[in-house]
């Protein structure tokens, strides 16, 4: 049996994280390559993915990339197919690019929910599925869906990421209903509100903050750090029996009215 501490080390890991050259992808990438994993980091600019991956690897991290579009199933089955056969095999999966768009669900544009819909919930499906099949063959693999307080909770304006991020939560139960009994642990990362370049409209607005701090029990909003210790638990052999769970890590906020 393991040293307590050794079942949360994740040395001789590689974990591919999509949509991760800036903001929780980029944190969660740093937070796991501390706890020893090796990083294959994703996005769909070149410039900006190479730029990323020499940062952490200037910094000390081992890190890879791979460049392809998450809503292209055709890219994202051949992407996976290259970080397999020329980078190596993938351990851990964070499904983590998303994006955002706000307007009132009476007005909202239907190229806009396509949008949202694709990145945010399909992407999970077209590389979960990718990445799983190795997973499946070799019997073992963690896949960590990034979900968000949105998951459980509505706002105005945000109707069509809330309806993803509820298709990211179940998704990730039905994952853990096919996949459970091929060795991999599906589950699901639900931050609260983090201070990223996603919310940097909402942080800087003095009136939304204000309410934010007052509706969470916490008082405050999260710093992209405090989400390390749940994704290293996540990704490590610590939690060998957690399946088709949703940790929130939203600072209390889902947690009363």
């Amino acid at each position: 049996m393991q040293a307590d501490t050794e079942l949360f080390r994740l040395n001789g890991r590689r974990v591919l994280i999509t949509g991760s050259t800036q903001g929780i992808g980029l944190a969660l990438a740093y937070g796991l390559a501390g706890a020893g994993a090796t990083i294959v980091l994703n996005g769909r600019d070149e410039a900006r993915t190479k730029a990323a991956a020499a940062k952490m690897t200037a910094d000390g991290f081992k890190t890879d990339y791979a460049i392809f579009d998450v809503t292209d199933q055709a890219a994202v089955i051949a992407g996976v197919a290259h970080i397999e056969k020329e980078i190596g095999a993938i351990d851990v999966l964070i499904n983590n690019a998303g994006i955002q768009r706000r307007a009132p669900l009476e007005e909202f544009p239907s190229e806009a929910w396509d949008a949202i819909l694709s990145t945010n919930l399909s992407s999970v499906f077209y590389v979960s599925q990718a990445v799983a099949r190795n997973m499946i063959s070799r019997k073992r693999g963690k896949i960590i869906n990034i979900c968000s307080v949105q998951s459980q909770l509505g706002r105005p304006t945000i109707a069509p990421y809330t309806a993803s991020k509820g298709g990211v939560a179940m998704l990730t139960k039905g994952m853990c209903a096919d996949w459970a009994k091929y060795g991999i642990q599906i589950n699901g990362l639900a931050p609260g509100y983090f201070a990223t370049v996603m919310n940097k409209a909402l942080v800087e607005n003095e009136e939304f903050s204000a309410w934010l701090c007052k509706r969470t029990p916490a008082g405050r909003w999260g710093e992209v750090e405090e989400l390390y210790g749940a994704a290293i638990f996540l990704a490590s052999e610590a939690s060998n029996f957690v399946n088709g769970q949703i940790i929130f890590v939203d600072g209390g906020m889902t947690a009363c009215v």
